[in-house]
Parts: C-alpha cells; structure tokens; sequence
C-alpha cells in the first residue's frame, strides 16, 4: 500500500483501497488540499470524479473517525509513472451539499462536476461554469437522487410508430 505525500493535510482518513491502492477520507476541508497534494507528488490524471446519494444505503463501510454523510464525492487519481491507483471519498452533508472545485488542479474535472451538480445537487465552489449539463436549464430538482420521484416525465421518442 502507498502512503499519502508528504505535503498531504494531517489527519486524513485512510484505508486500503479496492481496485486502489490507497482511499482516502479527508473532510470537505481537507478534500482540495489533499488532492493538490497528490497532484504535486505525480498523479498526472483525474480519471473520474462522481456523486453518491446514500440515503438508501447509510450503513456503508467507513474508517473509524468519519461519520457518514448522506452523499459523498468520489475521485480516482492515477499516476501512469508510478503505476499507482488513489481513490479520494468526500462526506457531503445533504444540508450543505458543497465542496471545492478541483479545476484548478485537474481542468478535466469540469464536466464531471456539473454532471454531479446538474444529477445530484453537489455544489463544486470556485467552478468557472456551474450550469446544467445534461438536463434542461429550467429542469427543477437532481434526477439521481434517490428521493426523486420516478416517472414524473413520460418518455417521447421522436418519430416513433403509434399504437396499432
């Protein structure tokens, strides 16, 4: 297992990571920071950046010293020149759902974090853009909550053959 760099924020949660060699749990404070530091120690790649909406699911396995929240951000970085997999998971309190943008270190996160803004409601401050991406602008609510409702919107398809 790798360890953090050495510029990392103290205190950061870590595990053993599953198709990872590390994750790490930082708090929302430590999210930017911990990443940065990542980046400065040869992590050339943001892979993906996601929203998890636990809500279901509260009992989810956690380091001791993390409390869960009901989302959590999760980002994959990789460094090709060290052959080495981080995964990074960030509670998001569901009352105050927002954490930094990473654009700064990774420019590729930029459509990740509005897919995980425009489907879950997860605010990136500092993003240069936060608008929708997938659903219309006047789309009201986050589609992959899992206390959205379903089928508030029936499926057209274009030139499609009516009923016979």
């Amino acid at each position: 297992m790798i360890a953090l760099p050495a510029a990392a924020p103290a205190g950061v949660a870590t595990a053993e990571g599953l198709n990872a060699d590390l994750a790490c749990f930082p708090t929302r404070e430590q999210y930017r920071p911990l990443v940065a530091s990542f980046r400065a120690d040869g992590y050339e790649m943001c892979v993906d950046l996601c929203a998890v909406d636990y809500l279901t699911h509260p009992g989810r396995e956690l380091p001791e010293g993390v409390a869960p929240e009901r989302f959590e951000v999760v980002v994959n970085l990789l460094s090709l020149s060290k052959r080495q997999r981080v995964r990074i998971r960030v509670q998001v309190p569901e009352n105050d759902s927002v954490v930094e943008s990473l654009f700064g270190e990774y420019p590729g996160t930029e459509a990740m974090e509005r897919e995980a803004y425009d489907l879950f409601g997860v605010v990136f401050s500092n993003h240069p853009d936060l608008t929708r991406i997938l659903m219309p602008e006047d789309w009201e609510g986050h589609p992959l909550r899992k206390d959205y409702g379903i089928g508030r919107v029936p499926v057209q398809f274009k030139e499609a053959p009516g009923p016979r």
